[in-house]
Order: structure tokens, then C-alpha cells, then sequence
């Protein structure tokens, strides 16, 4: 007979086991079923973020950083590094080690909340009594049945049509991770989130990096004042970004790949590189879930349909992260796990789109939650806006990292926080403070009356928020 549960979770990246782990809290028996392997053959729960996502690139972020430091920088503070070498085999290795120490602190989880744990493919079955059958496929096959199945099968990267990820030449966020020798040249199809993280670190490490975009602006869905401060830097750095691209054949030879493209003023172009990165987004990942054998609707982009609740089409069977619609990223899913874990408890589980904060690991970090000034022109909002540079802040002085700045939007009338834009040190850090405003509906002048130590980053942005009411005190 099939092992009965109240909730089964397929899928074990940040979406599923924070769903599985917070229905357990609330008293469910619950399970957990993910198939991702380690090159052992054995679980590495985690899912994207933790595997070839989140987690790998910002340990490479922080290794790469490392070593340009002490290349570049290490000098202005007094401090002469000789003979500097790149061991690229003990880099990788560093970040493997800091995945397996996420897989493991998961699994650890699990056993701590008594979640079931099984390790292999699972899909649907069938329909059955009080819920539904579903098959696991691992080392051996079974069936297990739960009252309430949420999905959490995260999404895969988006390849270019007719030229798929060989992941030795043509390279997803997964073998751009994998890399065994610093490309002397190195290309990247997309300028977002991981293409601009993934160019990053091997720029630090030595590669000639070129950036092809098809739109014709540079990060489009950042506040436009701070995109244009972060291409300055990254133009600075020497990560060359060409936009307006339409990109043509793409040829791997036994060298590389060279890939035909026209710029902005429609003239033919040819770059030749070692490796060629593609991150041009994520398709939601149903590859395999059998999702007809009960009949759970998809949209036409392959992600399970939602209402704003994550309940899908069918009674009791639930969806978050990645292959609903929404942003993917990993902290939304978390979000929405605990939010339907809540529900199915008879709770009010809480997701609020507006105050989800993005982040860029590259150096200068972007940041931002809520509108961009783009945005609330185009909704003919009436807004005020306030700024505060890095280059005045003690602490940023003193770390010797003064790019950037804080940006506030407030409504002209209430003066409620519409949006903030942070490009600059730490800006993944301190954009915490915004969300948390933002959530209690806090105007500009609360985070303006509030003290911040000194020094600090974060006093940059007090300052900001002085400066909607055009008062600043160091600028």
C-alpha cells in the first residue's frame, strides 16, 4: 500500500523545502521529493539556487572579488601583494564545498522538522481517493499518495532556438559555474541578473568579456538613473556591453564560437570567443510532472496556472516559485511556500508583490523594491525624488567604495515610499530597511527622523530620504 502523507512537496529547491519544512511546523506528515544528485549520486536538495544558481555564483562573486582586490586594489590601503596567482581548481573547489553545506543543512533540516525525504523524479499518477497517487522514480520506483500536493519544480534555462547547451563551449548559468580555465575571451547572449554576475567573475579572473543585448537599454527593468550609473561602472571595469543587438548564426568550431551579429546602427559584426554564456531567462520546468494524468492546467509558456492564492485548477493541488507566474526568484518562492502552507493550516498566508526586492551581485550591487521613476511617470503618478551619493558617505570613504548611490521615490501628496533604487556597496544588504518601510507603509520622512549609527552605509540612505524633502545634511 502507498505511504499516505497530508502534504506532498515536489520539488526541494528554496520554493519546496520552506513549503515542506513550514507544513511540518503546522503538524502535517509531510513529504519531500527532489531528484537533483550530487556527483556522487546522492541528494543535493536545494534545487537551482543552491546547486547552479543563488548559491555557487555568489561564492565565485566573492572569490573573484578577492583576488582583484589583491590585484588592484590592495595597494591603496598600504598592503603589497607579490607573485599573485590564480588557483582556479581550489576556487571552484571552494564553491562546490559551500554547496554541499547547503545540501547538507537542508537534508539536516528536514530530519530536524521530520519531513520525509525521497530522493528521485516524482509525478503524477493518478487521481486517488481522498488525494493523489504520486510516482517517485529514484533508485527504485514507488508510489505514495497526499491529500495536498504543492509544486515546486523551479525552472530551467532558456536556450537560444537551434543552438542548445553543450555546457563545454555553449554554456547555461550551470556550466558557466563548471568552467575549468579562465577563457582568455569570453561571451555572453543577455545582459540580466546571471549574465551580468557570470560576465563579472570572469572579468575579475582575467577574461575579455563582451556582453550582447538585444534591447536597446540597459537593464530595463532597473530605475534608469541607476542602470546608467552601473554601466558607467561597468564600462569602467572594462565589461564591454554592446545593446541593440540582433544576434545571427552562432558556429562552435574546435576553438570556440563565433557568433554573427548586428549592432545598433544595423552594421555586421563577428565575435570570437572561447566560451559563449546564454542568458537570455527561464522557462518554467514541467518537464516530466505528467501533469495530464490529472488533468492540472498549464499556460502557454509551460508554467502551472495560478490564482493569486497558488492554487491551481484542481482541488488541493498547489504551486509556487518559478513555474508560476511572478518573478523568479528565489525569495518570492519562499514567500509563496510559506504563505500556502499557512492556507492549507486554514490560515492567511501573506505574499505582497509590491515590496519583493531585487538584487544584482555584481560590484557596484544594484538593489530595489517597490516603482521606478520610469514606471510612475508612465502611470502619471505625481512623485518626489531624493538622491544621496556614496562619494559623501564616511563609511564608503573608508572602504574605498564610493560608486553609486540611494535613490528615493516618495508620492508628492502623502509622501508614502513608492520605490527605492540602490546601486552601490552592500546595496543587497541595506535595501532590507526599504522593504521593511514599505511594508508598514512608512513615508520618507519616517526613515529621514530615524537614527542610523555612524558611520555607516546605511546612513546614505537617511540621507536620501532627506533629500526627497530637498534637505540633506552632508551633500
Amino acid at each position: 500500500m502507498a505511504k499516505q502523507f497530508d502534504v506532498i512537496v515536489i520539488g526541494g529547491g528554496p520554493g519546496g523545502y520552506i513549503a515542506a519544512i513550514r507544513a511540518a511546523q503546522l503538524g502535517f506528515n509531510t513529504a519531500c521529493v527532489d531528484e537533483w544528485k550530487n556527483d556522487k549520486g546522492g541528494p543535493a536538495p536545494g534545487g537551482t539556487c543552491t546547486n547552479v544558481g543563488c548559491i555557487p555564483s555568489k561564492a565565485l562573486l566573492q572569490s573573484s572579488e578577492h583576488f582583484e582586490h589583491a590585484g588592484k586594489h590592495f595597494a591603496d590601503h598600504g598592503i603589497e601583494v607579490k607573485g599573485l596567482t590564480l588557483q582556479l581548481d581550489k576556487m571552484l573547489a571552494r564553491k562546490d564545498t559551500v554547496v554541499k553545506q547547503n545540501n547538507d543543512g537542508i537534508l539536516f533540516l528536514f530530519k530536524k522538522n521530520k519531513v520525509t525525504f525521497f530522493h528521485g523524479r516524482a509525478s503524477f499518477a493518478k487521481a486517488a481517493e481522498g488525494g493523489y497517487e504520486i510516482k517517485v522514480t529514484g533508485a527504485a520506483e514507488e508510489a505514495i499518495t497526499g491529500k495536498h500536493i504543492i509544486v515546486a519544480t523551479g525552472s530551467n534555462a532558456r536556450a537560444l532556438p537551434g543552438v542548445p547547451f553543450d555546457e563545454e563551449s555553449i554554456l547555461s548559468n550551470d556550466g558557466a559555474l563548471r568552467i575549468q580555465g579562465v577563457p582568455k575571451k569570453l561571451g555572453l547572449i543577455g545582459s540580466g541578473v546571471i549574465g551580468l554576475e557570470m560576465g563579472s567573475v570572469w572579468r575579475r579572473l582575467g577574461s575579455e568579456v563582451t556582453v550582447l543585448e538585444a534591447l536597446p537599454t540597459f537593464l530595463g527593468a532597473v530605475d534608469e538613473q541607476i542602470a546608467r550609473e552601473a554601466k558607467k561602472a561597468f564600462d569602467k571595469q572594462g565589461l564591454k556591453i554592446e545593446l541593440g543587438v540582433k544576434v545571427g548564426e552562432i558556429k562552435k568550431g574546435k576553438k570556440g564560437v563565433s557568433v554573427a551579429w548586428t549592432n545598433a546602427k544595423g552594421e555586421a559584426q563577428k565575435l570570437d570567443v572561447d566560451k559563449l554564456i546564454v542568458s537570455i531567462g527561464r522557462v518554467p520546468n514541467t518537464v516530466g510532472l505528467d501533469p495530464e494524468a490529472v488533468g492540472l492546467k498549464l499556460d502557454e509558456r509551460g508554467a502551472i496556472l495560478v490564482d493569486d492564492q497558488c492554487r491551481t485548477n484542481l482541488p488541493n493541488v498547489w504551486a509556487v516559485g518559478d513555474v508560476v507566474r511572478g518573478p523568479m526568484l528565489a525569495h518570492k518562492a519562499e514567500e509563496e511556500a510559506v504563505a500556502v502552507a499557512e492556507r492549507i493550516a486554514g490560515q492567511h498566508g501573506h505574499v505582497n508583490f509590491n515590496t519583493i526586492p531585487w538584487v544584482i551581485y555584481t560590484s557596484p550591487e544594484i538593489a530595489w523594491v517597490g516603482q521606478t521613476e520610469q514606471q510612475l511617470k508612465a502611470a502619471g503618478v505625481k512623485y518626489k525624488a531624493g538622491t544621496f551619493p556614496f562619494m559623501a558617505n564616511g563609511r564608503a570613504r573608508a572602504l574605498g567604495d564610493t560608486t553609486g548611490m540611494v535613490k528615493f521615490l516618495a508620492d508628492a501628496a502623502t509622501d508614502e515610499i513608492l520605490g527605492v533604487h540602490i546601486v552601490g556597496p552592500m546595496a543587497s544588504e541595506l535595501i532590507s530597511e526599504a522593504v521593511v518601510a514599505m511594508e508598514f507603509r512608512a513615508s520618507s520622512e519616517d526613515i529621514a527622523r530615524i537614527c542610523h549609527a555612524h558611520p555607516s552605509l546605511s546612513e546614505a540612505t537617511k540621507e536620501a530620504a532627506l533629500a526627497v524633502d530637498k534637505r540633506t545634511l552632508n551633500f
